[in-house]
């Protein structure tokens, strides 16, 4: 039987994530997480010029800025408070946005300073969002999740032919080696840097 033994952990590891993730195989958080890696993430000193450019066309106050980010960014990128907050108060210490409180709330405006700043940036504040965005499709996980449909459903359906000793020796060596083979494939079409 699987589960817990030392000698099958496979099916236990599987369940295991799909219960931390929420329903089980759904939603983004899966993936990321099948995937061993977070949502993106801005690089160090992106932060500063995705906020200057949420305030080009507007004043708004920090929550606002996080979301029109992560508009931007198709909901790729969602920048934290702790991220937020401290950036602008440097922007509004470097004179680049003005800052001034209204009903409880701090409302942050670009000054011409944060203007020139925007404009020396323009092509790295479109980089970024590209970026981001993941223009290769990643973020639009509807292949991507069939993809991990098609994954679980071979390794149970190997699994339940172990169990029930459908598979002798030879056959599951050989399925190892077509998985091997899929594998090698697949790492170079993908060529991770990691």
């Amino acid at each position: 039987m699987f589960g817990r033994s030392e000698t099958h952990p496979w099916p236990f590891f599987f369940a295991s994530r799909h219960r931390r993730c929420g329903k089980r195989g759904e939603g983004p958080a899966f993936l990321f997480e099948m995937f061993g890696g977070q949502p993106q993430r801005a690089e160090r000193g992106e932060v500063r010029y995705l906020i200057l450019d949420a305030l080009r066309d507007k004043a708004r106050h920090g929550y606002e800025i996080i979301q029109a980010i992560e508009e931007r960014t198709g909901g790729a990128y969602r920048p934290s408070p702790g991220t937020i907050y401290p950036t602008l108060q440097l922007l509004e210490e470097l004179g680049q946005i003005r800052g001034r409180d209204e009903a409880g709330k701090r409302l942050y405006e670009l000054a011409p300073d944060g203007a020139k700043e925007l404009e020396g940036h323009a092509e790295e504040i479109t980089d970024a969002y590209e970026r981001l965005r993941g223009e290769n499709d990643w973020l639009d996980a509807t292949e991507l999740h069939g993809l991990m449909k098609r994954l679980h459903r071979l390794m149970r359906g190997v699994g339940r032919a172990f169990r029930r000793g459908a598979i002798r020796r030879t056959e599951l060596r050989t399925i190892s080696q077509i998985v091997e083979d899929a594998v090698g494939r697949i790492e170079k079409l993908v060529k991770d840097d990691d």
